[in-house]
C-alpha cells in the first residue's frame, strides 16, 4: 500500500467514524432527544469542489492506469463524501439539559440571549460566540422556543 493509499484509507476511516459518532452514538448520549430538528445544509459550493476534485483525481487514475486499490479507495472516498454532504441531514438535538450543534454538546445554562433574524435564523448568545441556527422549516422555530422556554 502506497503512501497515497494510506491517506486515503485514513480520510475514509476518519468520514466514518464521523458518520457512526453523529448518526448512532450522538442521539444516545445526555439522555433521550425530546427534539430533533432538521437545519438547512451549508457549505454547497466547498463540497462541490471537494466532490469536483475526487472526480478529477478517479478519472486521471483510470486513464492513467493507476492502481485498481487507488480506484477503488477513491470511489469509496467520492461516495461517502456524497452521501455526507448531499444526501445527510444536518440536525439539531435537544435534550433534556441542552443541546447538540454540529456535534457539539451546549449546556442550556450557557444560552445567554436568543434573537431572530428577518431571513429566519435563530442567534443563540453564548458566553463567547454566537451560534446561527438556520432551520428547514420556520415551524421549527416555534418548537425549539418552546423547548427552551420548557428546560429553563
Amino acid at each position: 500500500m502506497t503512501l497515497t493509499d494510506s491517506l486515503i484509507a485514513l480520510c475514509i476511516a476518519a468520514l466514518l467514524l464521523f458518520a457512526l459518532y453523529n448518526d448512532l452514538i450522538l442521539p444516545r448520549r445526555k439522555g433521550p432527544t425530546r427534539l430533533s430538528v432538521a437545519l438547512r445544509r451549508r457549505h454547497k459550493i466547498d463540497s462541490l469542489i471537494f466532490i469536483g476534485l475526487l472526480l478529477i483525481l478517479l478519472w486521471n487514475n483510470v486513464t492513467h492506469q493507476g492502481p485498481q486499490l487507488t480506484t477503488t479507495l477513491l470511489m469509496v472516498l467520492l461516495f461517502l463524501a456524497f452521501w455526507l454532504f448531499w444526501l445527510r441531514r444536518p440536525t439539531l438535538l435537544m435534550k433534556g439539559e441542552g443541546l447538540f450543534y454540529g456535534g457539539v454538546w451546549i449546556a442550556y445554562d450557557r444560552i445567554q440571549g436568543l434573537n431572530l433574524s428577518e431571513d429566519g435564523i435563530l442567534v443563540m448568545q453564548l458566553e463567547q460566540r454566537r451560534l446561527l441556527i438556520a432551520v428547514q422549516q420556520l415551524d421549527d422555530l416555534e418548537r425549539i422556543y418552546h423547548q427552551l422556554v420548557d428546560a429553563r
